[in-house]
């Protein structure tokens, strides 16, 4: 059952919350979209678990001494939170939800966009056909009264660990607004630590970033050092299934590091393994949005069947 099916039945038999991931950055454990909804004495779905969960049921459960339809925007930093040696931030709505306004929903299904209009006294749904998702920041500007938010349904999108924020770094950030993609992204250096989105982290734990990535994670590499690269990808290769591992340069550059990973026992030339040169074949330009593109393009034809049953269940409840 979808969350909307399921609020509408349970509102009409006791007060109830819902907390939303409105946005995240670095590694959490779920992306913008999955639900959870609390009752005084039950719950159903999971935006997580943990100490993130444990802290955003009791806030839902504060929220409904709340006049109906009160809502509340929280932020949890996840490196002090829950330990994560990669950081980031989740973005959570918290709110009484009032079971007039879910009655616009009936009708709802995958693939509709969900509108919601915050008000200062409550949230206001619908849903239309088509449209421009909303792109959302974990440490932009709060949603207030007057805000209008669009939102896909049902759809899964693939998280991308980007390692690097350089030129082509911020281009892939530039591009990937709006696209079936949830961007993680990752930096060493703290010159980058104003730019929406980049989590810093020391060098000498972010190779950890990898290995807490979701199986279904693409590993993009792009740092501004060479033995960072070299790090990041044998990281990439030692989990248990890689996945899409793309690492930026030349084929001398990848010959080195095969060679290099061979005599560590890793194998990176089975095909599929390591993707390097990274992006579109046939796209030749080396300005970094023509990069970006030939990447985010190289990224939307991965195959997704089995990733994305995996990951429905926390995106549309």
């Amino acid at each position: 059952m979808m969350w909307w099916d399921m609020a509408r039945g349970w509102a009409q038999e006791e007060p109830l919350a819902m907390i939303t991931v409105l946005a995240c950055e670095g590694s959490a454990p779920r992306g913008p979209g999955t639900r959870m909804l609390v009752s005084a004495t039950r719950a159903w779905g999971t935006i997580g678990g943990g100490a993130l969960e444990f802290q955003a049921q009791e806030q839902a459960r504060r929220a409904l001494d709340l006049p109906a339809g009160a809502w509340r925007i929280q932020d949890y930093p996840l490196g002090p939170l829950l330990g994560q040696c990669c950081g980031g931030r989740v973005r959570l709505l918290v709110e009484h939800l009032d079971a007039q306004s879910l009655a616009p929903l009936q009708g709802m299904a995958e693939g509709a966009l969900l509108v919601s209009h915050f008000g200062a006294a409550r949230i206001d749904r619908h849903w239309i056909a088509e449209g421009q998702p909303s792109a959302l920041s974990a440490r932009g500007e709060r949603p207030t009264a007057g805000t209008r938010i669009l939102e896909a349904v049902g759809q899964w999108r693939r998280p991308v660990y980007l390692f690097g924020a350089g030129h082509v770094g911020q281009a892939i950030a530039r591009h990937v607004a709006g696209l079936p993609l949830r961007l993680c992204w990752f930096d060493t250096r703290p010159m980058f630590e104003s730019l929406d989105g980049v989590t810093i982290v020391p060098e000498d734990t972010i190779a950890t970033c990898v290995t807490e990535a979701p199986a279904e994670a693409a590993i993009v590499i792009l740092t501004h050092d060479h033995a960072l690269d070299y790090q990041l990808t044998r990281a990439a290769l030692q989990r248990p299934s890689p996945g899409f591992v793309g690492l930026i340069g030349s084929a001398t550059k990848r010959a080195r590091f095969v060679s290099r990973l061979q005599a560590e026992g890793l194998d990176a030339t089975t095909p599929g393994r390591l993707t390097c040169p990274i992006g579109m074949s046939g796209i030749t330009g080396k300005e970094p949005d023509v990069i970006a593109i030939a990447v985010l393009a190289q990224l939307l034809q991965l195959p997704q069947e089995a990733a994305e049953k995996k990951e429905k269940v926390s995106i549309l409840g």
